[in-house]
């Protein structure tokens, strides 16, 4: 057990002070159970919350931490925040990923039969239903979606426990109820599980789990990243901001569900945020959640690398770097592009 008096308080907030002087992220001065000091380096966790296409606002976001060398120790994500986050720690350097948005290899991967399409067969999918086989409710079962993720990352890295950087996808139990945080299994299946909208994908059986996107219950996991050991978070939400619109917008097919699910959404991440140390929300306002445009894809990762440029002074700030380059009492780039400077790990 620790205790703290007012003379390891002063001594621990010198070598806090210290710490930012020279670069590093700030530690921590406790005293044991015999009166020996220990020093306790602070660990960062970067929050990727989910929001279909506006989640494509991660990819600015990461682009400005690689440029500006900000340090992180792990990566929590759901839904698109998961996708983002998990093929960056698997080592997907970000133009590629920016690539398979930009040639919609990602979108056809999770859609790979156009939705309107689906709908129109849906009475046969009624058809086993007949025959007493009752499959998971869902238009698409994800497996090829989990196939060409594992195929973007290199082989060692399908795996959660391999990742250049530490990463954690997460999920709504339906059986419990809970929130599930993936830690070991396939990159490519986490990453399905934690993106399943319900009624568009079926449920993916991991464990003794049947999992459907984190969004009902943890779209911005900023309270997860803290049971995973996280002092500092640094969360992204891309729900908005919520704005206005017009009337004769809710006249187009999906207009009134991409509405209602920014309501949700919102409610859901509003207690998160509060719980994170730097909250950065780039606005995607003007882009639907289930969107295919290109257009909108172009106006969510900009609006990431605007908000993530705004917050650089909070977050310097926060970790106490003063734009420094160095983690953990060592002189390394903290995350640049994973294909070529390794990350930070646990």
């Amino acid at each position: 057990m620790f205790r703290i008096s007012m003379k390891k308080l002063l001594l621990a907030a010198c070598v806090i002070w210290q710490g930012a002087l020279s670069g590093f992220v700030p530690a921590l001065a406790l005293e044991d159970s015999e009166g020996r000091m220990t020093e306790t380096r602070l660990k960062v966790a970067l929050v990727l919350g989910g929001g279909g296409t506006k989640g494509l606002a991660h990819i600015g976001v990461l682009k400005v931490f690689e440029r500006e060398h900000i340090p992180y120790d792990l990566i929590v994500g759901t839904s698109m925040g998961a996708v983002m986050g998990g093929l960056y720690a698997a080592g997907v350097p970000l133009s590629r990923i920016d690539r398979m948005v930009h040639d919609h290899s990602l979108a056809s991967a999770y859609n790979t039969v156009p939705i309107r399409l689906r709908l129109l067969l849906m009475p046969v999918f009624f058809l086993p239903r007949t025959v007493g086989i009752h499959p998971y409710e869902g238009l698409y079962r994800g497996h090829k979606f989990a196939k060409f993720l594992n195929a973007q990352a290199p082989e060692v890295t399908q795996d959660l426990s391999k990742l250049k950087i530490p990463f954690y996808a997460v999920a709504s139990n339906l059986l419990d109820g809970q929130v599930c945080i993936i830690k070991h299994g396939s990159l490519g299946k986490a990453l399905q599980a934690s993106s399943a909208i319900p009624w568009l994908r079926k449920p993916v059986i991991m464990d003794d789990k049947l999992l459907v996107d984190g969004a009902p219950l943890a779209n911005l996991p900023v309270k997860q990243a803290r049971e995973l050991g996280a002092d500092i978070v640094i969360a992204v939400n891309v729900d908005g901001p919520l704005k206005p619109v017009a009337q004769d917008t809710f006249r187009h097919l999906g207009t009134v569900e991409n509405r209602t699910a920014v309501f949700f959404l919102t409610k859901v991440d509003e207690e998160q945020g509060k719980a994170a140390d730097v909250l950065i929300c780039p606005d995607t306002a003007d882009v639907s959640v289930l969107s295919m445009s290109i257009a909108d894809a172009d106006k969510a990762i900009l609006a990431g690398e605007n908000a993530a440029e705004a917050a650089l002074p909070q977050i310097r700030q926060a970790l106490q770097l003063q734009g420094a380059k160095f983690v953990r009492g060592e002189t390394i780039n903290a995350p640049q592009s994973p294909e070529t400077t390794p990350p930070p790990q646990l």
